[in-house]
């Protein structure tokens, strides 16, 4: 009797012990939608500073939650960034630096986890509605990394032959890109009928408003922004739909709501490409415009309403948050780059970590250390219809708390912070360790895209 007493103390006393490292029963996750836009820029949205684009239901995710002023993008474009996205990794480790095509052969390797598989792990039904672009053959597709469906492009909406996929399978070729949004959505609130009930992560992609931009006939002429303006409209109204269905399951206090965009706007393709509001330049760059993104979220009852976070965050930190909020433990096997938000989403408190390393493709172009970024020295270029010129520059310096413009070059008057930051900035690319080659090979066929884009902005122009 006195050896059954004795193992029954003990047992309660480590379970006392460890109450507080129980993860939370798979009934008690929260759901988790991430609405993720293509080359939004940071002023297109209202509660970021546009006035001439309505967007009440994402400005309502701000309200209701927390806003990031300072959210980074992985990369300047498209697949680098939905890489770092999905797995909490800086892109240039899985040898992601460019963009994939049509013509790609490779994509993100299956051996690589995503967010969607920590949480098929804890019992989530997962679903991708949208642009993927990670990969479009068979072995890359969304179900090989951790979504149970898939609907939606595969890549860009200007590359060749558009398609609609579900699953692994071609549903659709040459789609009506007109109703594409209205699609998307008509799909994810099917998911959440079928989902509601059991935890769930809805990962919506939208194709818009990367060009050529399409809005649905209800939506034209609704903005004062012309076009553009009206695909931002029906983006909001795509976000207010979804809220409307969580509310009328009931399931809103009970899901964590994302919403944010690949990079910056694609300002070469003028009023069809965007603003960067404040910051400098756009997509393709690493300046503040081409990776400084506006991200919003909210989960009622969980993130005081009303929050504004102004120190610098990154795409790569959802990753080991989700993995935090369902008590899945990071990898062991890799290094992962993100950060945790718990602290700042449900305690007002501050992010671990303040550097932040640049690339446009493979090519490092700057870093950031707290407040203060250092750019290196750029040739410039002389602009194509896909890419936007620049001039050419020296060696940069910037306090982004008082600059976030990068109007005002520091360096000349700052020679110790300067090469205090290049010292900085090379360790900081040491602990990187070696990178593999780039998975995109880049041949004269990677162009088709672009000259297809051309045709379909003049198209739209006559």
């Amino acid at each position: 009797m006195r050896s059954f007493l004795s193992f029954l103390a003990l047992a309660l006393f480590l379970a006392s012990c460890s109450q507080d490292n129980i993860a939370p029963k798979s009934d008690n996750f929260p759901n988790i939608v991430y609405i993720f836009t293509d080359d939004l820029g940071y002023g297109d949205i209202g509660t970021f500073g546009a006035t001439d684009i309505k967007t009440p239901n994402i400005d309502r995710i701000a309200a209701e939650g927390i806003k990031f002023t300072h959210f980074l993008s992985a990369s300047p474009v498209c697949s680098p960034s939905r890489a770092g996205l999905l797995t909490g990794r800086m892109p240039q480790r899985m040898g992601i630096n460019s963009v994939f095509f049509p013509e790609s052969f490779t994509g993100m390797a299956p051996e690589e986890i995503t967010f969607a598989e920590v949480l098929k792990e804890k019992g989530y039904r997962t679903a991708h509605v949208g642009k993927w672009h990670l990969g479009h053959m068979q072995k890359y597709l969304p179900l090989n990394q951790g979504f149970d469906s898939y609907f939606g492009i595969p890549y860009s909406n200007d590359m060749a032959s558009v398609v609609y996929m579900r699953d692994n399978e071609v549903e659709e070729f040459n789609p009506d890109q007109t109703y594409t949004t209205q699609r998307y959505t008509e799909e994810s609130l099917k998911f959440i009928d079928q989902a509601a009930g059991e935890p769930f992560l809805l990962y919506l992609a939208h194709n818009q408003p990367h060009v050529p931009i399409y809005a649905s006939p209800e939506f034209h002429g609704k903005s004062k922004r012309g076009l553009y303006g009206d695909v931002i409209q029906e983006i909001d109204w795509s976000v207010g739909q979804i809220l409307a269905k969580l509310e009328e399951k009931g399931i809103l206090e009970n899901t964590l709501v994302i919403f944010s965009s690949d990079n910056g706007p694609w300002l070469v393709m003028e009023d069809h490409g965007g603003s960067a509001g404040p910051l400098r330049e756009g997509k393709q760059f690493t300046f503040e415009g081409g990776v400084r993104v506006p991200t919003v979220a909210m989960w009622k009852g969980k993130i005081e309403a009303g929050q504004v976070y102004e120190d610098m965050a990154s795409q790569m930190d959802w990753f080991p948050t989700i993995s935090a909020i369902v008590g899945a433990p990071l990898p062991q096997d890799r290094e992962i780059d993100g950060e945790d938000l718990s602290v700042v989403l449900f305690e007002n408190g501050k992010r671990e970590g303040d550097q932040h390393l640049y690339y446009m493709l493979d090519d490092l172009r700057a870093y950031q250390e707290g407040n203060w970024k250092v750019k290196l020295p750029f040739k410039g270029s002389k602009g194509a219809p896909w890419s936007k010129g620049v001039p050419a520059h020296d060696t940069l310096l910037f306090n982004l708390q008082n600059d976030p413009g990068e109007t005002t070059n520091l360096a000349k008057e700052n020679p110790e912070k300067v090469a205090q930051m290049i010292r900085s900035m090379d360790l900081a690319v040491k602990q990187l360790g070696p990178l593999p080659e780039s998975l995109v090979i880049r041949t004269p066929q990677d162009r088709s895209h672009y000259e297809y884009l051309e045709g379909k902005v003049k198209s739209k122009e006559e």
